[in-house]
């Protein structure tokens, strides 16, 4: 599949693109949407004088909380032309229902299809899904009906089971994975404890989705350096997310996720909803293009995120998104440092002999940020918590509470009752 030409476009000539389809969505969403119809009016906006993209600043943005608050007036089209149902995973609240139209699981297949693209897959490629498609999940969804719009074969396996996923990779030979980046960790070791050959697997690489695998400055994170040190495949780092219908893939420069300005408008805003300088890192804000059942303007996805402009080698001149820093609400103040989880989760993969882990933040009797890392591993020794606790403070310059635990007990928390993906991160401060 070809580039699409919008995305080789000169940044002026995407810009004035966007700004044409700004205006065609201001209307539509003026006519259709019960939501921002009344936004329009209590705000009394004027869709006619919001001609660029800077004049977004100009607009109100769109919250999870409103979007969880009043989520079936965002919907444009009757309920008889609601192809589809799916929710939001409910990562920092209750899940969000987004109903999709005809038209949205066009886009969606496309969407995945150029970004597959993006990232090496052709026509030839067999993929191996590794997620779920069904419990109204819109990633597995998206990644066949993309794997169908481009051409590749896919092979619909789910999660988990590495048993069942080396025996697919052995039958049917994909050329791609799509998965959780951790989860390979648990492909290797099984490799290893059965005598399969990964040199022989047939696999070139893994599309990582859920968590990160690179740093700020695009290098192979731990996690990433433990997968590549035991198995030789190309890692390509992927976001997205159900409120966007919109994926960001990196390309074979490994320099950042590439937008797509045919589907998506982009804005990295500050607590002002003001932009931040290129480079900076700020709240990824998005306003989505051609999605008819229920589309969203100046969306927050409280997604921490820096943006890069600068062209890229692979011939896309289009802004680049670097690895999620972390979530807004999950933003840790502990002892006058702030941080994230995902700086977390990479001092983590440091341990191997950790099995599995979860973190916990609370607030402590004086209404501090408290962090407890709950563990599973054969040494519980209080050395070993000693090791981990020193790692910490080298790297983060933070101090975990450590409660050894059995790795079912750790299991328990992290996949929940319904749960579509693992929860490392539980914040008890709400």
């Amino acid at each position: 599949m070809k580039i699409p030409s919008i995305e080789t476009a000169s940044q002026s000539e995407i810009k004035t693109f966007q700004e044409q389809k700004l205006q065609e969505l201001l209307r539509y969403l003026k006519q259709h949407s019960p939501y921002y119809q009344r936004v329009f009016a209590k705000e009394e906006v004027v869709i006619n004088n919001i001609q660029t993209l800077e004049d977004l600043s100009r607009l109100p943005v769109t919250t999870k909380d409103l979007l969880q608050e009043y989520n079936m007036d965002f919907l444009c089209v009757p309920k008889e032309e609601i192809i589809d149902f799916v929710t939001t995973s409910g990562t920092l609240g209750d899940p969000v229902t987004f109903a999709l139209a005809e038209a949205d699981l066009d886009r969606l297949a496309y969407n995945e299809a150029i970004s597959f693209a993006c990232s090496g897959v052709k026509k030839e490629d067999v993929l191996q899904l590794m997620t779920t498609i069904d419990r109204r999940f819109m990633a597995g969804m998206a990644y066949y009906l993309g794997a169908r719009k481009l051409g590749a074969g896919i092979i619909r396996v789910g999660s988990g089971v590495p048993e069942l996923q080396w025996d697919t990779i052995q039958k049917f030979r994909p050329s791609y994975l799509i998965c959780v980046p951790s989860f390979l960790l648990k492909l290797i070791e099984y490799a290893e404890t059965h005598q399969i050959n990964l040199k022989e697997s047939g696999v070139k690489a893994a599309i990582c989705i859920g968590e990160p695998i690179r740093e700020p400055n695009f290098e192979y994170n731990t996690l990433a350096k433990k997968i590549t040190a035991a198995w030789n495949i190309e890692l390509f780092s992927t976001y997205a997310s159900t409120e966007m219908s919109t994926a960001f893939n990196e390309c074979e420069v490994h320099q950042g996720g590439h937008h797509h300005p045919e589907l998506i408008i982009v804005e990295v805003l500050d607590d002002d909803n003001q932009p931040v300088p290129v480079g900076d890192v700020g709240e990824l804000t998005i306003t989505t293009l051609g999605v008819k059942a229920m589309p969203l303007l100046r969306f927050k996805t409280g997604d921490m995120v820096q943006a890069y402009d600068a062209p890229c080698s692979c011939g896309r001149n289009t802004l680049r998104l670097g690895p999620v820093v972390g979530r807004k609400q999950q933003m840790i103040k502990y002892k006058g440092t702030t941080l994230y989880p995902p700086a977390m989760f990479n001092v983590m993969h440091h341990f191997e002999t950790v099995e599995t882990f979860v973190i916990e933040i609370d607030h402590n009797e004086i209404g501090t940020d408290e962090i407890t890392l709950k563990i599973a591993c054969d040494d519980a020794s209080e050395a070993f918590q000693n090791e981990i606790k020193d790692h910490f403070r080298a790297k983060l310059r933070v101090t975990p509470n450590i409660v050894v635990e059995e790795a079912k007990v750790i299991d328990a928390i992290r996949f929940p009752k319904l749960s579509r993906k693992p929860r490392n991160i539980i914040d008890k401060r709400r």
